[in-house]
């Protein structure tokens, strides 16, 4: 059987502020370049009479930046894993 230490071992009330933490953020990762490309190409297809392209395309913006966010947030607390 492994020993562990047990300083090195988060708590429940560490883990569980972590994974609120990291919803919140992934939530904002998500949703701010979905509500700020989406109202873009909304208004620009409504100002140039061209809809859905430009609300298409701007969603696939925010779908790609969201994957960016997302990865990068990964690839960090894959780094600061123990």
């Amino acid at each position: 059987m492994m020993s562990t230490n047990p300083s090195r071992q988060p708590s429940l009330k560490q883990d569980l502020r972590f994974v609120v933490e990291l919803a919140w953020n992934l939530g904002f990762i998500i949703a701010i370049p979905a509500v700020v490309f989406g109202l873009l190409g909304a208004y620009v297809d409504k100002w140039l009479e061209t809809s859905p392209v430009f609300l298409l395309l701007g969603m696939a913006c925010a779908l790609t930046l969201s994957m960016i966010g997302i990865w990068k947030r990964i690839r960090r607390i894959i780094e600061r894993r123990p």
